[in-house]
C-alpha cells in the first residue's frame, strides 16, 4: 500500500516539475517493494512514460508544450535511450544503481543552484543551438536508457538555455520528451527482464493521480524553494543508494 501511495508522489514531482519522476521511482521499486535494480529501472521507464504522456496533456492544452523543440530533440534523445538500455545489458543492476545515485547527485547540484528562467511573454524560441540541443539529447537518451532517468533536470535547463523556451513551456515540452524518451528505453529492456503487467499499470495509476493534481497546482508553488528542497533530498538519496552498493567498490 506504502508504495502505490508513493507513485502518487512521482506524478506529482512530474506535474510540478517536469522531472524528478524516475529519481524517486527507482528507489521506491528497489528499497519499499524490494524488486531487483535491473526490473526496477526498466519498470520505470514505463510507468514515468505513461505518466508524462497524461500530464503533458494539461500542459498542451495551455500552450506549454513547443512541438517545434520536441521534434529535434525527442527522436534524437530516443535514439540513445534504446541505445543505453541495450547497453545496460552488460552491466549488472548494482553498478547501475551506483550509476543512478551519481546522477541524483548531479541532478542535486542543479536544482540546489537554480536557473534563469526567461521572462514571460517573451518570444519563446530564439536562435536555436540545434547543434549543442542534439549533442545534449543524444547525452540525455543514453543515461536514460543506462539508469532509468527520465532526464527532466537536464531537458528542462537545456531547453531553456538552448532555445529560448520561458520555464512553464521547457516544463511541459520536457514531459512530452520524457514520454517519448521512456517508452524507447522501456521496449529496449523488453527480453532482459519479466514485466507485471498489472502491477505495472495498478502503479501508473496511482502516479498519474500525482501528475494531475501537480499539474493543476503548479502555478501555486515557489518553483524555487521546492526545487531547492527536492535537491537535498537528492542528496541524501544518493548517499544512501552508494553506500547500501558500497560492496562493487571492495
Amino acid at each position: 500500500m506504502i508504495g502505490y501511495l508513493l507513485a502518487t508522489l512521482i506524478g506529482f514531482s512530474l506535474g510540478i516539475m517536469g522531472g524528478g519522476g524516475s529519481i524517486l521511482t527507482v528507489p521506491i521499486l528497489v528499497y519499499v517493494l524490494k524488486m531487483e535494480p535491473k526490473e526496477s529501472i526498466a519498470l520505470s521507464l514505463a510507468i514515468v512514460g505513461l505518466t508524462s504522456l497524461v500530464g503533458v496533456v494539461s500542459h498542451f492544452r495551455a500552450g506549454n508544450v513547443n512541438l517545434k523543440v520536441a521534434a529535434i530533440f525527442g527522436p534524437v534523445a530516443m535514439v540513445g535511450t534504446f541505445v543505453g538500455a541495450k547497453i545496460s545489458k552488460f552491466l549488472s543492476g548494482e553498478v547501475q544503481l551506483v550509476l543512478f545515485a551519481v546522477i541524483m547527485l548531479m541532478a542535486s547540484y542543479f536544482m540546489i543552484r537554480g536557473r534563469k528562467e526567461a521572462p514571460e511573454g517573451q518570444e519563446e524560441v530564439k536562435k536555436m543551438n540545434i547543434p549543442l540541443l542534439v549533442i545534449e539529447a543524444i547525452g540525455v537518451g543514453i543515461v536514460t536508457g543506462l539508469v532509468g532517468v527520465g532526464g527532466g533536470f537536464l531537458i528542462v535547463p537545456a531547453l531553456v538555455l538552448l532555445t529560448g523556451l520561458t520555464m512553464r513551456t521547457a516544463v511541459g515540452t520536457s514531459l512530452f520528451i520524457i514520454a517519448l524518451n521512456s517508452f524507447s528505453g522501456f521496449s529496449g529492456y523488453l527480453g532482459m527482464i519479466t514485466v507485471d503487467w498489472p502491477f505495472l499499470f495498478k502503479f501508473s495509476g496511482c502516479s498519474i493521480v500525482g501528475i494531475l493534481i501537480g499539474s493543476q497546482l503548479v502555478s501555486f508553488i515557489s518553483q524555487t524553494i521546492l526545487k531547492k528542497s527536492f535537491g537535498i533530498f537528492l542528496i541524501f538519496m544518493g548517499a544512501f543508494i552508494l553506500y547500501k552498493n558500497s560492496h562493487i567498490f571492495l
